[in-house]
């Protein structure tokens, strides 16, 4: 057992989803309150702007324009907050009577056995009921409600959707750029490579060089080659990676920028309890919890009896003037109070189990803001560390540069073996390698972070996506 749940803010939450499940067990499993400030790092003020038009890419935030308006995965989010939409107006229509009307015309023919002579003869009929539950003791109005409240999680599920999926362009993204980036360092690597082999081929034909240098150097460069046909392939697929989100045929032709986008300083990342109002995820589990607790009072009213009226009105005769004559008018009202008696113990058994549902959603929303903090904590410490790691990556490379060129040299005077070169080549083009993999991981952490605090995003959107917009707001 842990104490009582995160914020105020999380408290009323779960203060006005359990007073619809009085009577149940409600002692359960909540996670530890938020503190004031992360632990990770001293970031209590809360970011501000547009986290896309922050990297200053505007490629990207056409990128994430398109997959707003183009993605399946948001489509079909959309598509959900329609069914809930529409599931929630049916359920609000069992609050109002119901009226159904019938008209019909019956006609009867036999032949007369003395005339010989056929009696048609025509009646007519029209007829209207209703039906109506007066909601005694709010059990349709909790029904009600719970379905209006799943429209919210629906609504929440679309909007965490769209941030996902931002995220996710934005990732591979940055993920293309470092493919073509590590695809342009392999190719420069086997420029290199061929190039000194030019000139120790040129050294063993002068009986400089041995014939053990020459095929090391072949040796080298057949995997540097080797390493630049597995760097193309990846470019190629973490295009196509890209292009999937924006609903586009993986055909691997989009083509990333030269550069990684130069991250300006963290601003801030709001105070923990914010999270829980930022995220969209962490609403849509607030929303599905307050539906739970609402849904477990609805079953334990079906125990109650339920007051029903009735009303019929029949009118009828062989001529049609008489469905207009009001004399003939019959009707009736008829009340019903009914009390379930006997279900073989199914309505108490749906009550109990809409309480451990609650129960459930307590603690899966619970377990979600747990999950929340632990991913905004790890960005904001990894914030620190790559931005260190990156700085050393920088120097490793540097260094690494300096001493090829040395070793280069020191080799082309006879003062080095061509292992120390081959080693020297080897070491350079790994440090550049892991400085350029240091940057991208740096930039994608920065966009883990405004994912995991719930960062907002603008991007400005096409036509599809402005006439999904306006059809959401007049609905």
């Amino acid at each position: 057992m842990l104490k009582i749940l995160l914020t105020a803010a999380s408290g009323a939450v779960l203060l006005s989803a359990c007073a619809t499940m009085q009577g149940a067990d409600t002692d359960l499993a909540q996670p530890e309150a938020a503190p004031a400030e992360w632990a990770a790092v001293d970031a209590a003020t809360p970011p501000t702007g547009d986290w896309v038009g922050a990297f200053n890419d505007a490629i990207l935030t056409s990128l994430i324009s398109e997959a707003v308006a183009n993605n399946y995965d948001i489509a079909a989010a959309a598509a959900r907050v329609e069914q809930a939409r529409a599931l929630s107006v049916q359920t609000n229509a069992q609050r109002l009577p119901t009226l159904d009307a019938d008209v019909g015309a019956t006609g009867t023919s036999a032949e007369n056995a003395a005339t010989g002579r056929r009696n048609e003869s025509t009646s007519y009929s029209a007829g209207l009921s209703a039906s109506w539950e007066a909601d005694v003791w709010g059990r349709l109005s909790d029904q009600a409600r719970a379905a209006a409240t799943d429209v919210e999680a629906s609504e929440a599920d679309l909007e965490a959707a769209r941030l996902s999926i931002a995220g996710a362009v934005a990732q591979r993204w940055f993920e293309l750029i470092e493919a073509r980036l590590q695809t342009d360092l392999s190719r420069r690597d086997v420029e290199n490579r061929e190039r000194s082999l030019r000139f120790i081929e040129r050294r063993y034909s002068r009986g400089v060089s041995t014939s053990l240098d020459v095929r090391l150097a072949r040796s080298a460069l057949a995997s540097s080659r080797a390493q630049l046909y597995s760097q193309i392939q990846f470019e190629d697929s973490a295009a196509r990676a890209v292009e999937v989100l924006l609903g586009r045929y993986p055909g691997a032709e989009l083509e990333a920028v030269a550069s990684l986008p130069d991250l300006h300083a963290l601003q801030g990342a709001g105070a923990p309890g914010e999270l829980l109002v930022r995220r969209p995820d962490l609403r849509a589990a607030e929303a599905r919890l307050t539906s739970a607790g609402l849904r477990a009072s609805q079953a334990r009213k079906a125990l109650l009896p339920r007051l029903t009226l009735n009303g019929t009105a029949d009118l009828g005769g062989p001529d049609i003037e008489d469905l207009l004559d009001v004399d003939t008018l019959v009707a009736r009202l008829i009340g019903n109070v009914a009390q379930p008696i006997f279900r073989g113990g199914s309505l108490r058994a749906e009550a109990t189990r809409q309480e451990a549902v609650a129960r459930e959603r307590l603690a899966s929303y619970a377990n979600a803001a747990l999950f929340a903090w632990q991913e905004a904590e790890n960005a904001l410490e990894a914030e620190i560390l790559l931005a260190d790691r990156e700085a050393a990556l920088e120097e490793a490379a540097e260094e690494a540069a300096r001493a090829e060129e040395l070793a280069e040299r020191q080799y082309n005077n006879g003062l080095r073996t061509i292992f120390d070169l081959l080693d020297a080549q080897a070491r350079r083009i790994t440090s550049e390698s892991q400085y350029l993999t240091a940057s991208r991981q740096r930039v994608s952490n920065r966009v883990q972070l405004y994912m995991a605090i719930g960062g907002d995003f603008n991007v400005p959107a096409n036509e599809q996506d402005e006439a999904r917009q306006s059809e959401e707001q007049s609905s």
